[in-house]
């Protein structure tokens, strides 16, 4: 826990240097998820292989972070959690190098499986903020770090756009290596390792299960389009998935050191903002789906904007500085007014932002508008979730819990892409040879983020009420 002696002053150097290298960390691992965007459709070619298989390079990421969220915040609990950050950031390095050196399919899938695996530096660096820092730093610090999710997809896509029409496309791996040298540099010099663990021994049989059927269940969300959602392997996928669940929480219910403490998730605070996590995840991805389409789409269909790559990523840019913008306002109104209320407005803003975009989207900088609305939204809803997390789970469980939020937001933003798949899929129209996306596919993907938020908004409501007389940071420890 943070050392009660310190005084605001005398920590605040050395707080301001933890606080921005963990974001640096942030940012940096989830420049990955924008990574290869720019050269989805150069893959296939790039790559020597169809159109089908090149998307496993997109996939195995997805798969990887998945599986290394929820362990690696384990791990981080009972044997350290600057070290596995640490391990995280190696992961990220020695995946991106593979990456820069690969001309085939198989070493780029390796390659960006290890990248994948770097997953859990964001939950994890929140879950240093909470042992280290001061507690009137924590609540902006967590809020800067749970906003670098989204901040670095934003602000990756301009620049790995602009690398790709400028630069052979090895660059962007080699600059993911770089950047993952620097970080892991910084993190070993200046952030300290936390001595909050739990020590005992790891459940390998229930990361095993959960890594078995969070595999299952987002390979058959991901892969179903493509394989039909009413095919075998897509149906057997997902009811695999849900024996597997069933047989994993019933070990995990039963074993003393469990991978996730069920009982503290089915806390009420813990379990709503993981439920209003994953619809976040669903509404938010919804954004980074239609609004870089379309502004691609050749301007002669009568909604397309006819952008290049890089304009989509200045487009979208404004929306990661507005979520980092918006950290410490989502703080201020959680120290004053709560989590719950702060997790409430960001709800509203994001419907608000979506709503405006199901009828502004003919003009570039209505896509800009409705980006940063969507972005405020984003960022203020995602600085509290940390705080109703840590909130209500002891101090020994920080990683672990704030590894199974991520891992909702995950789990939401997969279903999103699958679902908004399957619409713009289905309601097309002809362009000469092609078929593309209609405009009402598009605004059904919009309104769809507007209700999602409006459901979050519903979930929300729920949690309990907020006590300014035991701030989160504050909560003593739940006794065992």
């Amino acid at each position: 826990m943070p050392d009660p002696s310190r005084a605001a002053g005398e920590a605040s150097p050395r707080a301001n240097l933890v606080v921005a290298v963990l974001a640096l960390a942030g940012i940096t691992v989830s420049l990955m998820q924008t990574l290869v965007i720019p050269l989805i459709p150069a893959l296939p070619a790039l790559l020597h292989a169809s159109a089908a298989d090149a998307t496993w390079a997109i996939t195995a990421t997805l798969l990887a972070g998945a599986v290394a969220t929820p362990t690696m915040g384990r791990l981080g609990d009972m044997y350290g959690k600057r070290r596995m950050l640490l391990i995280s950031l190696g992961a990220l390095v020695v995946g991106s190098a593979i990456g820069a050196l690969s001309d085939s399919l198989v070493p780029m899938v390796a390659g960006r499986t290890l990248q994948g695996l770097a997953a859990g530096v964001i939950p994890l660096g929140i879950s240093i903020m909470r042992d280290e820092l001061p507690a009137e730093r924590l609540g902006s610090a967590t809020a800067l770090m749970s906003a670098s999710l989204g901040v670095g997809g934003a602000l990756g896509l301009p620049a790995a756009a602009l690398l790709a029409e400028n630069a052979d496309w090895h660059a962007l791996f080699w600059t993911a290596a770089g950047l993952g040298v620097v970080v892991t540099a910084l993190v070993v010099a200046l952030v300290p390792e936390s001595p909050v663990r739990t020590g005992g021994r790891f459940d390998v049989p229930g990361a095993a299960g959960l890594s078995v059927a969070l595999v299952c269940l987002l390979l058959a969300i991901s892969k179903g389009a493509d394989w039909g959602w009413g095919s075998g392997a897509t149906l057997g996928l997902f009811a695999a998935a849900a024996v597997v669940l069933l047989l994993w929480g019933r070990w995990e219910l039963r074993t003393r050191q469990p991978l996730v403490d069920l009982r503290t998730s089915a806390r009420r605070q813990v379990l709503l903002t993981n439920i209003a996590s994953a619809v976040f995840g669903f509404s938010m991805f919804a954004m980074s789906l239609v609004l870089p389409q379309l502004l691609q789409l050749p301007a002669a269909t009568g909604y397309g904007l006819g952008r290049s790559m890089l304009a989509v990523g200045l487009v979208m840019a404004p929306s990661g500085l507005v979520m980092m913008a918006l950290a410490p306002v989502s703080a201020r109104i959680t120290r004053t007014r709560g989590p719950k209320t702060t997790l409430m407005l960001g709800a509203v803003v994001v419907a608000a932002g979506y709503a405006l975009g199901v009828v502004l989207m003919s003009a570039t900088w209505h896509l800009v508008l409705i980006s940063c609305v969507i972005g405020a939204g984003i960022g203020l809803a995602y600085g509290a979730m940390p705080a109703l997390v840590m909130g209500a789970v002891p101090v020994s469980e920080t990683a672990a819990a704030n590894s199974l939020n991520t891992l909702m937001r995950s789990i939401g933003t997969s279903v999103s892409s699958a679902t908004a798949g399957l619409i713009l899929a289905r309601l097309t129209i002809s362009f000469g040879p092609a078929t593309l996306p209609s405009q009402n596919g598009f605004r059904l993907v919009l309104g769809m983020g507007s209700a999602a938020a409006l459901i979050a908004l519903a979930v929300a409501a729920f949690l309990p009420r907020w006590s300014p007389a035991v701030p989160a940071a504050a909560r003593p420890e739940p006794a065992a």
